[in-house]
């Protein structure tokens, strides 16, 4: 299948999850998550799954933890295809959320693949056309190929999304390219819950990489904190509880901030900028500080490459 119409890859960006799952009519968001210290996922409550990526090595980093249930009775599908990692991961979590409204084209698609297996239910989604262009909608488009100038090819780092969730009382890791659902074992209801047992099985699994390793990310994926906060507001200025009520319009505004910048995050992924370039290029040649330009371009490269060898990073494919 080719690039064009195929699946292409897509940014770990909680704005890039959170539209995402506005078109699957799913009333849920997705926010980074920068620690796994108690208090941060306290705060993403109700959470109904992690979503990690992780950089593939095939080495200790993917190395099999848990075990994989063969029984698993909730919803898992395989990736059969390239790119298609990230919605693939989204929809293996929401297949398992109970009593989820999601909007038409997916329940659909979801009764569609009741009672297949995991690689004919994964077949089934990758094949939805209104699912990938929903999935490629908010991917860079890809306008500059350097096919045919005979650059030197190299090394690209491939990276992948699973799902980390609570299901029938056991923490389980759902990862399209695994055989199987592995469960990870029980968590405790009271305290924590179910998020105690996933931060402990994820640490494990990042003291796998190098010390000081940056290859990963983590999104949350949890209610829509809005309506709970205009919910507590009304409530708040209707008993004359203007302190507490002005600490929740803080919140809401922090909200509609954020969402605002995912918003223009995301109309910027779906612009082709290279017509803007070619007006800059065009624009600095008449004003005769395009030489300049590209000078300046070559001192910033240099001087990018030089702090990357004294950070002992390989350039050999550079």
């Amino acid at each position: 299948m080719s690039e064009e119409h195929g699946w292409q890859l897509t940014e770990s960006d909680p704005g890039v999850f959170t539209e995402l799952l506005k078109t699957l009519g799913v009333p849920l968001i997705v926010d980074d998550l920068y620690s796994l210290d108690a208090e941060s996922l306290a705060a993403l409550q109700p959470l109904h799954a992690l979503i990690f990526l992780f950089k593939w090595t095939g080495g200790t980093a993917t190395a099999m933890t848990g075990e994989y249930d063969r029984d698993f009775p909730g919803f898992f599908a395989h990736q059969v295809v390239n790119n298609a990692c990230a919605t693939l991961a989204v929809l293996n979590a929401l297949g398992n959320i109970p009593s989820l409204t999601t909007g038409p084209q997916l329940a659909e698609l979801t009764s569609f693949t009741t009672g297949m297996d995991p690689t004919m239910r994964g077949m089934a989604i990758t094949s939805a056309d209104w699912l990938r262009e929903a999935h490629n909608s908010l991917s860079p488009p890809s306008s500059i190929s350097l096919d045919g100038l005979g650059l030197p090819k190299t090394s690209e780092d491939a990276y992948h999304f699973v799902v980390y969730l609570p299901f029938m009382g056991s923490l389980y890791e759902l990862d399209g390219l695994k055989e199987l659902p592995v469960r990870h074992g029980p968590y405790q209801e009271s305290g924590e819950g179910w998020a105690k047992k996933a931060r402990e099985t994820i640490e494990a699994r990042i003291a796998t990489y190098p010390a000081n390793a940056l290859e990963f990310s983590l999104l949350a994926l949890r209610d829509d904190p809005l309506p709970s906060l205009q919910t507590q507001l009304s409530a708040l200025q209707a008993a004359n509880k203007h302190s507490e009520a002005a600490e929740i319009v803080v919140k809401i505004s922090n909200e509609n901030s954020k969402r605002e910048n995912w918003a223009f995050e995301n109309s910027l992924r779906k612009h082709n900028h290279v017509g803007l370039v070619h007006a800059l290029a065009v624009a600095l040649a008449k004003a005769g500080k395009l030489e300049g330009a590209k000078e300046s371009a070559k001192k910033a490269m240099k001087d990018r490459i030089e702090a990357r060898k004294a950070a002992g990073v390989d350039m050999s494919d550079d």
